[in-house]
C-alpha cells in the first residue's frame, strides 16, 4: 500500500432507488485514491475523479487479465464467466475486431428501422390493452432481447427459453447458486448447439460470422466463440432493458425536462447522453484491474500487484467536468460522460444501446400522450440484490385517444 488512508467498507451503503451516496462527493475531493474493503476478496483502491477513471481505463499498466486465478475483491459471492472482459490486448484486440463490424455506427443505424417497427408494435399493444400498462413487462424486456436475438440469429421459437436462460448470466445475483448454474449450463449448451447448426448451414447473422471466423480462419477457440456470443448477449440485453424504464422514470419525475423534450423532440439523442451520465445504473463497482507496474494517479501511487476499481458513476458527477453535476440537463453540451466505458473495454454494444434508447423514448412520448406514473412514486418497487439497479415494474398511464 502506497498511501496511508482510512480503509472504508464498500459498498458504502445499500443501493436505494437512484440515490448516490454523498460520500462519493467527499472522497472525490479529499480521498481521490480511496482504500476500500469489499465483502469478499479483500481490499482494493477506488478512484472517482473523471481524470483518474479515464486514466485507469486506458492505461495498459492496469490489466484485467492479471486478475485471472486470483482471489479478487468483489461485492458478491460469485463471479459469472466474463469472457472478453477478462482479456487484455493483443487477445482482446483480436476478438474485438471480429465483432466491431456488427456494431459500427453505420450498421447499427440500419437497424433503426427494425427497432422502430418493434417499438411501435409494442406500444400498439399497450394502447390496445389500454391504460395503465407496465413498461417493464410490456415493452422494456422485449425490445432489447428481440434486437440482440435478431443480430445473433436466435430463432423466434427459441426466444422465450433463451430469455429465461439469459437472466442467469446477466442478473444471476438475484438467483440461487443452483438456479444460476442451471441457467448458465442451459445457455451455454444452447449456444453450442446453435454453433453446430451454423456449421451445417452457414448464415449471414452475427453468430454465423463468428463461426466462420472460428472455422475458416482459426482466429477463435471454441471456448472464445461461446463466451463471445454469450458476452454479446450480456452487452445487448440486460443493461438496456433496465435503462428504458429508469430513463422514462427520470423524465417523468423531472417535469421541466419532460416538457422540454416534448416541445423539442430533436433533443432525444442529447437526452439519452445526459441520462447515461446522470443515472447511477450500477449498484456496485464492476470488474477490478490490477496494476502490473507502479502507477501515479492524482491521489497517490498504485503499486504493482494491487487491484483498483474505476468508478464511472462517480466520475460522471465530477464537478471539474460537469457543471451542476447532480442536476439533469438534457441540453448539456459538451457531455463527456463515460457511461459506456472508455478505452479498449468500451462497450461493444454502445451504438446499438443508443439507438434502442433513442427509439424507445421517441415512440413512447409520441404515441402515449399525457404519459405519467400510474401509481405514487414512493410505491415503485426497485430490484434488490443485483448488480444493476432496476425497477420490477413501471406502471404508466396515458390519455386514451378517441
Amino acid at each position: 500500500m502506497s498511501t496511508d488512508c482510512e480503509v472504508r467498507s464498500y459498498p458504502f451503503s445499500e443501493a436505494h432507488r437512484l440515490d448516490l451516496d454523498p460520500i462519493y462527493d467527499h472522497i472525490r475531493e479529499h480521498e481521490p485514491l480511496c482504500r476500500v474493503r469489499l465483502p469478499y476478496g479483500g481490499d482494493a483502491w477506488l478512484v472517482t475523479r473523471h481524470e483518474d477513471v479515464r486514466a485507469v481505463l486506458v492505461d495498459p499498466r492496469f490489466s484485467r487479465a492479471a486478475g485471472l486465478g486470483r482471489e479478487e475483491p468483489r461485492a458478491s459471492v460469485a463471479t459469472p464467466p466474463r469472457g472478453m472482459m477478462d482479456m487484455d490486448p493483443p487477445d482482446l484486440t483480436r476478438l474485438r475486431k471480429l465483432v466491431t463490424g456488427a456494431f459500427t455506427a453505420r450498421r447499427v443505424e440500419r437497424l433503426r428501422t427494425r427497432a422502430l417497427a418493434i417499438a411501435t408494435e409494442l406500444v400498439d399493444r399497450m394502447i390496445e390493452t389500454g391504460s395503465p400498462g407496465d413498461l417493464v413487462t410490456d415493452f422494456a424486456r422485449t425490445l432489447p432481447i428481440t434486437m440482440i436475438c435478431e443480430l445473433l440469429g436466435i430463432p423466434v421459437s427459441d426466444r422465450k427459453d433463451f430469455r429465461a436462460w439469459a437472466g442467469a448470466f446477466v442478473s444471476g445475483e438475484s438467483l440461487t447458486a443452483e438456479q444460476r448454474n442451471e441457467g448458465l449450463g442451459n445457455l451455454m449448451g444452447y449456444m453450442a448447439e446453435l454453433v453446430r447448426k451454423r456449421r451445417e448451414t452457414p448464415s449471414d447473422d452475427l453468430l454465423g460470422a463468428l463461426v466462420a471466423a472460428r472455422d475458416g480462419h482459426g482466429r477463435l477457440t471454441e471456448e472464445e466463440l461461446l463466451l463471445l456470443a454469450v458476452g454479446l448477449l450480456s452487452a445487448g440485453y440486460e443493461t438496456t432493458a433496465n435503462q428504458i424504464p429508469i430513463f422514462t422514470y427520470v423524465l417523468l419525475t423531472h417535469p421541466d425536462q419532460l416538457r422540454l423534450l416534448l416541445a423539442e423532440p430533436s433533443l432525444v439523442p442529447s437526452a439519452v447522453e445526459e441520462l447515461m451520465r446522470y443515472v447511477p445504473l450500477a449498484a456496485t463497482v464492476g470488474i477490478p484491474r490490477w496494476a502490473v507496474a507502479d502507477v501515479q494517479l492524482s491521489g497517490g501511487t498504485v503499486l504493482a500487484g494491487e487491484p483498483i476499481y474505476a468508478d464511472r458513476t462517480a466520475a460522471n458527477r465530477d464537478p471539474r467536468v460537469f457543471t451542476d453535476p447532480h442536476k439533469i440537463d438534457i441540453t448539456r453540451q459538451p457531455n463527456a460522460h463515460i457511461g459506456f466505458g472508455h478505452g479498449i473495454h468500451h462497450c461493444l454494444g454502445a451504438q446499438l444501446a443508443r439507438l434502442e434508447l433513442q427509439v424507445s423514448l421517441s415512440v413512447l412520448l409520441d404515441r402515449l400522450p399525457g404519459l405519467s406514473l400510474a401509481i405514487d412514486e414512493q410505491d415503485l418497487v426497485w430490484r434488490k440484490g443485483v448488480t444493476l439497479r432496476g425497477l420490477t415494474a413501471l406502471p404508466l398511464a396515458w390519455k386514451e385517444q378517441a
